[in-house]
């Protein structure tokens, strides 16, 4: 559940992101997110090896929430605001939020996991987009795509760099075969709360935006359709879906910024 509305409706908004303060974490700070973050990703390994066609989204859930549980965490998704599971899934045309439940996955699909740990009092988040058996040229170009966007990215985000940066990059690299960047949700800052400022837009313009300092931890989080950014809110009012039914990828990291560069903190 990386991705945050840009509006900044319906999934929470902590004080700290209402008056936009950016927090600054010290290397400790750091050092529990990355704890946060690898168990994160580590449960995604583990999703990944019990996922098939034929099983519900709410079985894997509960896969999912016996793992995090056992590492001896907290599902960051589970009650949040209402959130009824313990991670997000989203199938196809689902962008985000999915709701986990009686949908069967299907032999041809591609699966977005989305999930969040909470580790000594700090969120590690993460995404991946899994493809299930056999799957067309377009979609495994749109998530091959996908991913490339969120890895060049990554590389603009250093000491000095700037939010337009980021968006810039993904939207170069998807743009020009033909696929589209979400505009509605975006990536967050990430710490002691699970959204934070400052919103990280996945489109945009190189030099422009709030200038990174070392010490921020946000996530990168590229929502990419193979036809229109436009999105719709089902009526559980949290699954997201495209507007015209087209196919969507999406891939997260969490990671500090630092002098020269930045650290992944949820490393595949």
């Amino acid at each position: 559940m990386g991705a945050m509305m840009t509006e900044g409706e319906g999934l929470g908004v902590s004080p700290a992101r209402k008056n936009q303060v950016v927090y600054i974490k010290s290397p400790e700070e750091i050092s529990k997110i990355r704890r946060s973050g690898r168990l994160a990703s580590q449960t995604l390994d583990y999703a990944a090896s019990k996922l098939k066609a034929g099983m519900t989204t709410k079985a894997l859930d509960k896969l999912i929430h016996e793992f995090i549980v056992s590492h001896k965490a907290t599902p960051a998704t589970l009650n949040y605001n209402g959130f009824p599971a313990s991670s997000c899934i989203s199938i196809n045309e689902e962008v985000c939020h999915g709701i986990p439940g009686k949908r069967v996955i299907m032999d041809g699909d591609i699966v977005k996991i989305d999930v969040t740990t909470i580790l000594d009092g700090y969120f590690g988040d993460t995404c991946r987009t899994f493809t299930v058996g056999t799957v067309d040229e377009r979609t495994s170009k749109l998530v091959a795509a996908t991913l490339e966007s969120l890895d060049l990215a990554i590389r603009t985000v250093r000491n000095g760099s700037r939010l337009g940066d980021i968006g810039y990059a993904i939207q170069s690299h998807v743009e020009p075969m033909g696929f589209s960047v979400v505009r509605k949700f975006v990536g967050h800052g990430v710490g002691r709360e699970f959204h934070e400022p400052p919103n990280v837009p996945h489109y945009g313009d190189k030099n422009t935006g709030m200038m990174l300092k070392t010490g921020m931890v946000l996530t990168i989080e590229p929502m990419i359709n193979t036809g229109t950014w436009k999105v719709r809110i089902l009526d559980d009012d949290w699954t997201v879906v495209t507007a015209d039914g087209g196919l969507s990828a999406q891939f997260e990291h969490t990671l500090a910024v630092t002098d020269d560069g930045c650290e992944v903190l949820t490393g595949y």
